[in-house]
């Protein structure tokens, strides 16, 4: 008795990404560690010296992690109100902090208490900063208005009221400690100088500004804010580059890499996106929620995102000795008949060999047309993900059955639902069911008006048909022009599937009339 076989899906090739040395780099990260926080996680900031801790700002809380580690290694709760905008300073010792309550504090982070407490906002503070001088922190708040403040005698320095809106976004100049660059919910990005104590430059981002960053050169910068992401020339006054529009949704946080200095920037469609140098998506990363706020650390050794879930996706790299020991892990012992015979053992002639049977394992659809429940096995490869996300599965089953003959009793005793839903789907589906439910098809009017949709879209393929012989008629004059000698290759007939649709419309459209 012959054995059953399974039904032979052609499988087409799929265009894949085009990989480059960057897409190589990017693909390089472990499956991210996920560690649960207090609140939506608002900023992640690392230290700049090794081993790179990272501080997390959530829902009360500032807490320190170590590169690899996933519970907190310090841990600053002194905050009665929501905590925002936890940064570090350019030696790592010491942590900057605003509050829904209007203050800031400042940490050392081998301690617990506030080393120092500016006040002078009268609402939330949401962006905090040190000046790279170290000595001057920098705070944009809702009251509109952003200061600088002394850290040795907490007192303010100045006051600066230029925008109209709320303050979310702040970058201080690593290369000059009197400039920094803030931007609002006023549409603008204002790049100030305390040595004029005012704004010298303003870009118009067109939507309220989520985010800036200023790249190490600080020649170029990027506000980000709705669906777009902008880049501006400071060099020739802040004019606009580049402005790119890949998220669908708001664009919340950006940073770059300290390999290439690439582009990272994250939004509320829940993906991280990597930009090569001209600006074009080189790799993306998804993520389970909503994303506010992203980091990368100055080795590009880990990339933390946290999501309005309260949840913290770290990713760390792969590096070569991980590799070689996932592969020695997958590496299996040599089988017994190894042992025994030796590795390099070979039958004789007068041998007896005696084969093991493979066991065959069957899908869904095989096993119900290896007991020839045709329907059941029509069913299975109409199901709805099945159709959606392995329709050459549906489409093999259906040549399987029209091979058999069984196609037509597969389609018999269907209701209309059914019908409308998963039975125009291949050329002969239509075919046999124009065949079947030709008495009743005027019985009712949603399959009618079906029938008519089909017939326009097979007008207008027909139509594009015809459009595309010419310009293949077009295109073979040209060639036979540049190429005198060479015989003209003959127009391409239609496709046979697509014949034997028109024919099965062409049926319906008479049971319609």
């Amino acid at each position: 008795m012959a054995s059953f076989k399974p039904t032979k899906v052609q499988f087409l090739p799929k265009l894949g990404e085009k990989v480059t040395e960057e897409t190589l780099y990017w693909k390089n990260y472990k499956s991210p560690v996920q560690i649960k926080e207090f609140g939506a996680i608002t900023k992640i900031d690392f230290s700049p010296l090794p081993p790179h801790n990272y501080a997390v700002t959530a829902s009360t809380r500032i807490h320190i992690y170590g590169p690899h580690s996933q519970e907190p290694i310090r841990s600053f709760t002194r905050f009665r109100d929501t905590a925002y905008g936890g940064r570090f300073r350019g030696d790592g010792k010491l942590l900057v902090a605003g509050s829904e309550e209007g203050l800031i504090r400042l940490f050392d982070i081998s301690g617990r208490v506030a080393l120092r407490q500016f006040k002078g906002h009268s609402k939330a503070v949401h962006m905090t900063s040190f000046l790279s001088d170290g000595f001057r922190v920098v705070s944009g708040s809702d009251d509109l208005s952003c200061r600088v403040w002394d850290v040795p005698s907490a007192v303010e320095l100045s006051s600066l009221t230029q925008h109209t809106d709320y303050i979310r976004a702040l970058a201080p100049s690593k290369l000059n400690p009197d400039l920094f660059v803030t931007g609002s919910y006023d549409h603008t990005v204002k790049v100030f100088d305390m040595r004029s104590g005012s704004s010298v430059m303003t870009m118009q981002h067109g939507h309220p500004v989520e985010c800036v960053l200023l790249y190490p050169s600080e020649v170029l910068l990027v506000s980000t804010g709705g669906r777009y992401v902008k880049v501006w020339d400071l060099l020739k006054g802040g004019q606009e580059l580049v402005s790119l529009k890949n998220h669908h949704k708001t664009v919340t946080c950006a940073c770059v890499s300290s390999v290439g200095n690439k582009l990272l920037t994250g939004s509320l469609d829940r993906h991280v996106k990597v930009y090569n140098s001209s600006y074009k998506v080189a790799h993306n990363f998804d993520c389970d929620a909503s994303i506010l706020s992203m980091a990368i650390a100055p080795d590009d050794e880990a990339l933390a995102v946290g999501m309005t879930n309260g949840v913290l996706s770290v990713r760390h790299r792969r590096h070569q000795k991980d590799k070689e020991t996932l592969t020695s892990r997958r590496r299996r012992g040599p089988s017994y008949q190894v042992f025994v015979k030796g590795k390099n053992f070979a039958p004789r002639q007068d041998d007896f060999l005696v084969s093991k049977p493979v066991k065959q394992y069957l899908r869904k659809y095989d096993k119900q047309l290896k007991s020839f429940e045709v329907s059941k096995a029509l069913d299975t490869a109409l199901q709805t993900w099945t159709r959606t996300s392995k329709p050459d599965v549906t489409v093999a089953v259906i040549i399987e059955l029209n091979r058999r003959g069984t196609l037509k009793n597969a389609l018999a005793g269907r209701n209309e639902e059914i019908l409308l839903f998963k039975g125009f789907l291949h050329v002969k589906c239509v075919c046999v069911c124009v065949d079947l439910y030709q008495q009743v098809f005027h019985e009712s009017p949603v399959v009618e008006r079906l029938l008519q949709r089909l017939m326009e879209v097979l007008g207008r393929e027909a139509e594009l048909q015809q459009e595309l012989l010419q310009v293949l008629g077009i295109l073979d004059t040209l060639f036979t022009s540049l190429t005198p000698r060479k015989e003209v290759a003959a127009l391409a007939a239609p496709p046979v599937a697509f014949v034997m649709l028109i024919d099965g419309v062409m049926k319906a459209k008479k049971i319609i009339i």
